[in-house]
């Protein structure tokens, strides 16, 4: 089997045999409205789907022989395409934006054999050459506009002044370039935005028809990306050379796929969706990593969190309406929905009655890169935390208390004194709650808890491994004992009455002084 890995044109995909999960039925579904906005994470396929449109819409009929577009469409009219690729923008050029758009314009003018509408004004130059394009074809023009919001990513927060001022310039080129759209709504016959966020609180779409926002559609949630079943079918061959190569059954290779690449959800109906550019290495390496985090680390999301008084605990732990993490505003005061639309977070909730919804990592790959990527950070270790991780994962799976609450120990005792904070008390639980909601989550490629919500009350961290099941109770300047007895007053082992697993309870004390434990007890149930 062939992996398009790293091949966004659909023509290549099918001319040369490469594996294609054949979503052309939603394709053709789409192609029935009129203008759309689309925000999906990188490298999840929006490059390729903005190429078949384009195929599509080009009457290109013998590169879809064999899918299910050939059962739907029956016409096959031929539009005039003008697709612009933000990609390859350099941030780092004055007005690349600008060049560009005038470069696609002119590639666009030469291909349909129109005379150069020559004037430095790119927006009037954009105006004038949709109808034209329609008049000359007598057909109504198509406008594909991939990653579009990549000129502003680049230039956002970066703390160059330069920077600041070309993303003022280009957005307000971009504002005046979308308006176009509402000029000219009568020669245009579909259009697509793609991009990772929505920026629809500064004005970028405020000259033009609104676009249908499919991001978290019904309709569309599997437009992108592998659903289960595609992966199950599609995939059959890959995942039986994966389970052989890692000594497991398919079964089990399944499992391991699903806990480290499956788990976003595009709407309300929760369906799990793979990630593709994860799936496709992992089947063309016959080795499992990071594939996805590790093409491009979030370093912007460190910036955002370190200007906002908020953090990732804040967001995985409590419940949202949609206009918190689906619409962008300007402000890194508030970066939830940039990091929960550059896949980051994900979905995994919904409340119908109150419309409001539960936001986590998808799988183990973004949490594990996003924890370690924080709690490097926000801790300013010494020692890197993936490396410690390591070492206390195997302790939790041998059981090995002791040595758990060594490695705990001298964890916390590496970091800086400068980081403990030295305002009031509400700051320092703040701290160390947070900073032990890091060190859970670092270790949640096993089921982990935090603040798990018990009918007596919340247990500061549960965790379970295959063996064992954990139950942590943390005080702050208090005692061990406290923090025991209230793991026991409060029944929090009792939802594992029925769990044959050894469980300890383990209550522990800390320091604002030393910055690390001062007391640690714990009992064991079950034997």
């Amino acid at each position: 089997m062939k992996y398009p890995i790293g091949i966004q044109s659909f023509e290549k995909i099918r001319r040369e045999g490469f594996v294609y999960v054949d979503k052309t039925d939603l394709v053709y579904k789409m192609v029935q409205g009129h203008i759309y906005f689309l925000a999906r994470p990188r490298r999840f396929g929006k490059s390729l789907l903005v190429s078949t449109l384009k195929a599509y819409f080009e009457g290109r009929k013998d590169l879809f022989e064999g899918l299910k577009m050939m059962e739907l469409e029956t016409e096959w009219n031929k539009y005039p395409v003008i697709s612009f690729d933000f990609n390859g923008i350099n941030k780092n050029i004055p007005n690349s934006l600008r060049d560009y758009l005038n470069q696609v314009i002119r590639e666009t003018e030469v291909k349909y054999n129109l005379p150069c509408f020559d004037t430095e004004d790119t927006t009037l130059r954009f105006r004038t050459l949709i109808p034209r394009l329609h008049e000359a074809t007598g057909q109504q023009v198509v406008v594909l506009i991939d990653e579009y919001d990549k000129p502003l990513l680049d230039l956002l927060d970066t703390g160059n002044p330069d920077d600041e001022k070309q993303l003022i310039s280009n957005r307000e080129l971009l504002k005046a370039f979308f308006s176009i759209f509402k000029a000219t709504d009568d020669h245009l016959r579909f259009v697509l935005l793609t991009g990772i966020t929505k920026f629809s609180q500064i004005t970028m779409f405020s000259g033009f028809n609104q676009p249908d926002d499919i991001s978290l559609s019904n309709r569309y949630d599997t437009l992108l990306g592998i659903t289960e079943e595609e992966l199950h079918t599609v995939f059959a061959e890959s995942i039986a050379e994966l389970a052989d190569t890692l000594g497991k059954n398919e079964e089990e290779a399944k499992e391991l796929l699903k806990k480290r690449y499956d788990g976003y959800h595009f709407s309300k109906r929760m369906i799990d969706v793979y990630n593709p550019f994860s799936i496709l290495n992992t089947f063309a390496n016959l080795d499992m990593r990071d594939y996805w985090f590790t093409s491009g680390t979030p370093t912007y999301l460190v910036r955002l969190l370190g200007h906002s008084q908020e953090d990732i605990m804040t967001y995985t732990s409590g419940e949202h309406s949609i206009d918190e993490f689906l619409n962008y505003k300007a402000d890194v005061a508030k970066p939830l929905p940039m990091i929960f639309q550059a896949g980051y977070l994900t979905v995994k909730g919904y409340d119908p009655e109150f419309e409001m919804y539960q936001l986590d990592f998808p799988n183990n790959e973004v949490r594990q890169g996003v924890i370690t990527l924080l709690a490097n950070d926000y801790l300013q270790l010494n020692e890197q935390a993936a490396s410690w991780t390591q070492r206390i994962v195997r302790a939790m799976r041998d059981g090995d208390l002791e040595l758990v609450r060594k490695l705990f120990t001298a964890f916390l005792a590496e970091t800086p004194y400068c980081m403990r904070p030295k305002k009031d008390q509400k700051d320092r639980e703040l701290y160390f709650h947070y900073t032990f909601y890091l060190l859970m989550r670092l270790i949640s490629c096993y089921t982990v808890y935090t603040e798990k919500q018990l009918s007596e009350g919340r247990a500061d961290c549960i965790v379970e491994t295959p063996k064992y099941i954990y139950i942590f109770e943390f005080k702050l300047d208090g005692t061990a004992d406290e923090a025991l007895n209230q793991i026991k007053e409060r029944a929090y082992a009792r939802a594992y009455d029925a769990d044959p697993r050894p469980l300890y309870q383990i209550g522990a004390s800390f320091s604002s002084k030393t910055g690390t434990i001062e007391e640690w007890k714990s009992e064991t149930l079950k034997s």
